[in-house]
């Protein structure tokens, strides 16, 4: 058994390089959709939101995903 604390990012189904927008959602479990039905963000986004739960943990000891 393990003492390691743990948060754990689900990206969108279709993360590719694109344009840093800052304009992505986050949800806890499901995939997050955009208008038309597609999960998807760009990586530099990805980035973004990984560093922001980095220093500001809103998902302690859970899953979250990101997406637009």
């Amino acid at each position: 058994m393990s003492n390691r604390l743990r948060t754990y990012l689900s990206p969108a189904e279709g993360i590719a390089p694109g344009e840093r927008t800052a304009r992505f959602r986050i949800g806890p479990d499901q995939p997050v959709l955009d208008a038309n039905g597609r999960s998807r963000i760009s990586m530099e986004d990805a980035a973004v939101a990984l560093i922001d739960e980095a220093e500001l943990p809103r998902f302690f000891q859970r899953r979250f995903t990101i997406g637009y």
